[in-house]
């Protein structure tokens, strides 16, 4: 089909990160359209396929435009933002969380939205894991990025908003899975931990000896940690821990963790100060403690979570550390056996950080408790916010709301929520109890 092009006015920025021209700025349009790598206000020449526009030059830029940080930008599909001034964009990522939890008609405490806290910035600390792609091509193995909204893989050398640690990735990579071989397409996870890179490569079967043993010494030549394949550990050299408060901890190959070691502090620090002087801490959908073993240094804690690899990972790192509190763990799926009233009276505060999909069996069920206090962590401000609707139907207020930056230059943010009972609605039900 051949694409049209026009000269649009871009009026609004969408929740995506897109630039988007209405047609009340724009004679002739019918319907909006969506423009990656706009800024309201431009006057700017698509191809327009439909409601989706491509950039091909901007005729009248913004004063909000800036240089991007990558020669990248435009064609790999990891950053949308990185042409917008700073202010701005943490202007619009703010908004976004306002925008979200007024649509989800969170109306009593509107004055909660009128000061939600600035957005927080990881910028300068870099991301500590990534995942590139690789697909073999008849020129050979391709290994980076994909493109926006497609499977082409955008072969790139370095990225700029990794660690230091991670600067040599794709070549990395790229080595690996020529070692590898085969012609799958083939995810890699790079991960720098405190002593050295931890990798993990996903889309191919169990590795036969012969190719184990050529792996592994890959691995020791490359000054890797550790290399794994699906989980399954071909060579360690190194411990490959991570710090989580005073502790240690060798989380499993492909683990969940934090993107930025400084977005996890931040999310930490808020975690710490909203469950306050609380002696009796629950933390669910644990992983590998970043929650737990930080508030083990003041609290109590009981950690659920279904990895129970993860788990055996917490664990390790709290026997291993000093000055801890208990720290007790549980494996336990809590989207079909989430825990119950009964279940949770011996806690002070709940800490639930769950997946993007959010809480909603658990929120059920936590919001017909009597827990004084529970800290909502999200990297979805969507789930998050039918999450606290929830809790607040159940009689709780949303007391604090922090948004954090963790995924600079993307439409993501992720939030923390401070969520209260009232003294009184928890008197009526222990007599009700």
């Amino acid at each position: 089909m051949l694409k049209l092009t026009q000269t649009l006015t871009i009026s609004r920025m969408g929740a995506q990160g897109d630039g988007i021209a209405g047609s009340s700025d724009n004679d002739g349009l019918t319907g909006d359209v969506f423009v990656p790598g706009t800024l309201a206000g431009e006057t700017v020449e698509v191809t327009r396929d439909g409601g989706r526009g491509d950039l091909v030059r901007v005729l009248i830029p913004s004063p909000e435009r800036v240089e991007p940080v990558c020669h990248w930008v435009g064609r790999c599909g990891g950053c949308a933002l990185q042409h917008w001034q700073r202010a701005p964009y943490e202007d619009w990522k703010r908004q976004l969380v306002i925008t979200t939890l007024t649509q989800a008609n969170i109306e009593p405490h509107q004055s909660l939205l009128d000061t939600v806290h600035p957005t927080l910035s990881a910028h300068g600390e870099g991301r500590r894991r990534v995942t590139l792609h690789a697909r073999r091509e008849t020129t050979g193995w391709q290994v980076g990025f994909m493109e926006r909204r497609s499977h082409t893989i955008i072969a790139i050398d370095h990225c700029p908003l990794l660690v230091p640690a991670l600067a040599d990735a794709p070549m990395l990579a790229q080595t690996l899975v020529e070692a590898l071989g085969g012609d799958k397409p083939l995810d890699v996870h790079l991960t720098a931990t405190i002593s050295g890179l931890d990798v993990d490569i996903r889309g191919h079967g169990p590795a036969s000896d012969g190719k184990r043993r050529v792996l592994a010494d890959v691995a020791r030549r490359l000054g890797l940690a550790r290399l794994a394949i699906h989980g399954d550990v071909i060579v360690q050299i190194e411990n490959a821990s991570v710090a989580i408060g005073v502790a240690e901890v060798v989380a499993p190959p492909g683990a969940f963790l934090q993107a930025t070691e400084a977005g996890e502090q931040m999310l930490a620090d808020k975690v710490l100060a909203a469950v306050g002087k609380s002696k009796r801490v629950l933390d669910l959908f644990a992983g590998v403690g970043t929650f737990a073993l930080r508030l083990a240094e003041k609290a109590t804690v009981h950690a659920v979570e279904s990895d129970v690899k993860a788990l055996a990972a917490l664990d390790r790192g709290w026997r291993e550390a000093k000055g801890l509190r208990s720290v007790t763990s549980e494996a336990r799926d809590l989207f079909r056996r989430p825990l119950i009233p009964t279940e949770l009276t011996a806690y002070d505060a709940v800490v639930f950080d769950p997946p993007r999909a959010g809480a909603e069996a658990q929120s059920r069920q936590l919001a017909k408790s009597n827990v004084g206090r529970i800290v909502a962590v999200s990297c979805n401000i969507a789930s998050f916010a039918r999450d606290a609707k929830i809790l607040m139907e159940g009689g709780y207020r949303l007391h604090d709301l922090w948004p954090v930056d963790q995924f600079l230059y993307s439409p993501h943010v992720e939030v923390v929520g401070l969520f209260e009972r009232p003294p009184a609605a928890k008197k009526v039900r222990r007599l009700l109890g």
